[in-house]
């Protein structure tokens, strides 16, 4: 599969915009990939980059090879994964990308429990907003993609979805933790940590806001749960997360998830999904169906 090394670096190259950077990522020489992607131009009777003074662009046709580069890597990836499965090494990786809301409990244990009969399967998690997840699902870059409100394109196959509240976010010691469901009303006049606007949640938040006359104490923003679940605990603000990643009591953090009423906030979906058409290698295909049940 020599081909392969040549398909890798013009898909490489046409990530990193520059056939200097992607050749330092591959640890051959600028001059050495310049040469083979000219060749490469010449057989195919046209040109695939556009030098620029400062790095290369794609052309038409050349948007066009890489797509096709790009799916002849993802077979071979699969290819190698079934005779790997043969031998009973079954190691993928497999490759997700995932919510932040998934990171701290959901999919950490689903990788859990699934290695316990295979022991040797490596993963390869990205955590991403939802559409840079389903841009990485449509470069070939990840199988999977498990994300919240996801936009989905005509091109993404959706495996399974599993609708989620929104999750008000507070210490045990929280006023507000001793009820069970929540008003949206009650977190008037509470000081907040919000996700910024590329997060699904906050999303959800500002559309029910621009309808209803609340007025919010927002102190804090971020795109990282890790520094909000930190401003709950330290800060004794009040933050919000589909119920997938609320922290629960027995995870000793210190921290309660308490529901918002659906009457305020309607239910989304967690969606499952991967590139239509796409054969998964066998680790990923397998991993998914685990997820799926998981789901349903």
């Amino acid at each position: 599969m020599r081909h392969l090394k040549l398909l890798q670096q013009v898909s490489e190259i046409a990530k990193a915009g520059s056939i200097r950077q992607a050749a330092e990522r591959m640890n051959i020489t600028a001059s050495a990939m310049n040469r083979k992607i000219q060749d490469l131009e010449l057989e195919i009777g046209t040109p695939i980059f556009e030098r620029r003074a400062r790095g290369v662009k794609l052309t038409t046709a050349g948007e066009l090879f890489v797509r096709y580069a790009r799916s002849q890597i993802a077979d071979a990836e699969r290819l190698s994964s079934q005779v790997e499965d043969l031998r009973g090494l079954r190691r993928g990786p497999v490759k997700i990308a995932c919510s932040q809301a998934l990171a701290l409990d959901f999919l950490p244990f689903q990788i859990g429990e699934f290695r316990k009969d295979n022991p040797r399967l490596v993963f390869d998690l990205k955590v991403m907003d939802h559409n840079a997840a389903i841009n990485a699902l449509v470069e070939y870059d990840v199988d999977l993609a498990l994300v919240y409100r996801a936009y989905m394109r005509p091109g993404i196959r959706i495996l399974t979805s599993l609708p989620q509240r929104l999750v008000a976010i507070m210490r045990e010691d929280h006023p507000l933790a001793s009820k069970q469901v929540l008003r949206l009303s009650d977190c008037v006049g509470q000081p907040l940590a919000l996700p910024d606007q590329s997060l699904g949640g906050r999303q959800v938040l500002d559309e029910v806001i621009a309808r209803r006359d609340f007025r919010f104490d927002i102190m804090a923003e971020s795109n990282s749960f890790e520094m909000l679940r930190g401003l709950v605990l330290r800060g004794n603000m009040i933050s919000f997360q589909i119920e997938a990643g609320a922290p629960r009591q027995d995870f000793g953090m210190g921290l309660v998830g308490r529901p918002i009423d659906e009457r305020d906030i309607p239910r989304s979906d967690l969606v499952l999904c991967q590139l239509r058409g796409r054969v998964l290698p066998i680790a990923a295909s397998s991993f998914a169906d685990r997820l799926v049940k998981a789901m349903t």
